[in-house]
């Protein structure tokens, strides 16, 4: 049996074909699936729009013309011109370099929002799922306990706790989402823990804990990713909301929130406070969107195998 593959490997160099063999690993799950959603134009176009409004977030130090807190004494209320390209607010700060340093507590509060809120509620669900049982039952009956009150009030309550602060947002944002990542993580786990790789995996005496995470989870992303670029626009937009209310990320550091809230007294006379910020909101938002719905396109296995 073993001269077989080297009778062929010779004749295949004998007829001058040359065999190779490629021992490549496989793509992390995320971003296989990034990549795949990269294909569907409207999934590019989202992360194109990410990746900017990111890099402005980042490099804010560097591309804005002047401090955000920075004020010019007798320029208040100026119009878009040269030297303010988006104008100044009431107080003389510039409104381009408040836009790319508000872009900030934005993604701070998105990002720890799903990895804070979406990591344990992952991490719960997988384990209630695949456990099921009693535990199944203790975990789910607090999931129940905090969807009794809506996500707002949660924020404002902790925020009340906590005090106003970005990093605060976070928490009471994580701690609201967490039960929906486990409810959806734990739907998705009851169905693969019957299957038979798990199964197999039983048999060969692998541990529950190896099962749950190097084989049941990977194979459960694909829904989770989805519901993480949804819950990020969500997480946005509360913060946005909460900092307008004055509990978000706290002042005089800029945000799109804040931002929006000092607008309002001058929306009939100098409409353009509200409309930057607006718009970097809008765009923000419309691209996670964009992103959730490649996502779902590209993991749908009806639409893949179409």
């Amino acid at each position: 049996m073993s001269a077989q593959p080297a009778e062929a490997a010779g004749a295949a160099r004998g007829a001058g074909i040359v065999l190779t063999i490629h021992d490549r690993r496989p793509l992390n799950p995320i971003v296989a699936s990034l990549l795949h959603a990269a294909r569907n134009p409207m999934g590019l176009f989202g992360l194109c729009i990410i990746g900017l409004l990111m890099v402005a977030a980042v490099g804010a130090p560097w591309l804005s013309p002047y401090g955000p807190l920075a004020l010019h004494a007798g320029k208040e209320l100026l119009g878009p011109s040269t030297t303010f390209p988006l104008g100044t607010d009431a107080i003389g700060r510039d409104l381009l370099s408040r836009l790319l340093w508000g872009a900030r507590p934005s993604f701070i509060v998105g990002g720890l929002t799903i990895v804070l809120g979406g990591g344990v509620g992952i991490l719960t669900g997988l384990i209630a799922g695949y456990l099921g049982g009693w535990v199944d039952t203790v975990i789910m009956r607090i999931c129940d306990a905090l969807f009794a009150f809506p996500p707002i009030l949660t924020g404002i309550a902790v925020l009340t706790i906590l005090g106003p602060g970005t990093v605060n947002v976070a928490y009471a944002l994580a701690i609201a989402a967490a039960p929906g990542f486990a409810r959806l993580t734990r739907s998705v786990v009851l169905g693969e823990r019957t299957r038979d790789y798990v199964l197999a995996a039983k048999a060969s005496g692998a541990r529950s804990w190896r099962i749950m995470l190097r084989h049941v989870l990977p194979n459960s992303i694909a829904p989770l990713l989805v519901q993480l670029a949804i819950f990020m626009a969500i997480a946005v937009l509360a913060e946005a909301g909460l900092s307008f209310l004055g509990l978000g990320t706290r002042p005089p550091t800029p945000s799109w929130g804040s931002m929006l809230n000092d607008s309002r007294a001058y929306l009939r006379t100098d409409v353009w406070m509200g409309i930057w910020p607006g718009v970097a909101l809008a765009l923000l938002l419309v691209g996670l969107n964009f992103l959730a719905d490649a996502l779902r396109d590209a993991l749908d296995p009806r639409r893949v195998n179409a």
